[in-house]
């Protein structure tokens, strides 16, 4: 039985974050490298690590999370390896090296506790939404792990000069220096999201990336906050 399990055995470190196959994200825990990750997310671990729930240190700056009932993220810390997943989502890696990412906060699995990280308003899009979207920006050097519906598409949004116009329900990230703006359209309605009638974009132009998954049946992405 052993070896017909073999395969899926843990593979040997070779980063602070790595994937465990695509819905699994493996986090080399040590020492005074704490991490924040979902609340829930941790499905197994090796070692001693210890959990905090929505840490004090941590309240302030998610007063604003997009729910309104606090931040749901626990800080870990300890040493061993720590697994985190996503209801199966796939789980995205990314190292940042003096760099910044906006991410829906829906989207948002796990990041080094060191990186400067907030809840930002989404500017140029309030005149359309009437209260206006949020996002969790992350910055500096360290890890960043996302989660997508599915294998996510990674749009160079630099490549020309045409805007980039993503359906906000399958939004995951995006660069934050990009421009944004809202666009409505009535006749793409039936191409373009899940609803009838009017049809909502987000517009991205400048420098930068867009991630965007292969899903937009959740009904919590952008939530729109008083």
């Amino acid at each position: 039985m052993n070896q017909q399990l073999a395969g899926f055995a843990p593979t040997p470190v070779t980063a602070r974050m790595e994937n465990h196959g695509s819905t699994m994200l493996k986090v080399a825990m040590a020492t005074g490298q704490d991490l924040f990750a979902r609340t829930g997310s941790m499905v197994a671990y090796e070692g001693f690590i210890q959990y905090e729930p929505n840490p004090p240190a941590v309240r302030q700056i998610a007063s604003q999370w997009i729910t309104g009932e606090g931040a749901p993220v626990m800080k870990c810390s300890g040493d061993g390896l720590l697994y985190l997943a996503d209801y199966g989502a796939d789980v995205v890696v990314i190292n940042l090296n003096n760099d910044s990412i906006s991410v829906n906060g829906t989207n948002l699995l796990a990041f080094d506790a060191h990186l400067t990280w907030g809840v930002e308003k989404v500017k140029g899009l309030a005149k359309f939404a009437g209260q206006g979207l949020w996002n969790v920006v992350v910055q500096g050097t360290g890890w960043v792990a996302i989660t997508s519906r599915g294998t996510p598409i990674v749009v160079d949004c630099g490549r020309g000069e045409d805007e980039t116009y993503v359906d906000p329900d399958a939004l995951v990230a995006w660069s934050p220096n990009l421009k944004v703006k809202g666009k409505r359209s009535f006749k793409a309605g039936s191409l373009i999201g899940r609803g009838s009638g009017e049809a909502y974009q987000m517009a991205f132009s400048g420098q930068g990336i867009v991630v965007v998954q292969p899903s937009e049946d959740s009904t919590d992405r952008l939530r729109i906050r008083n």
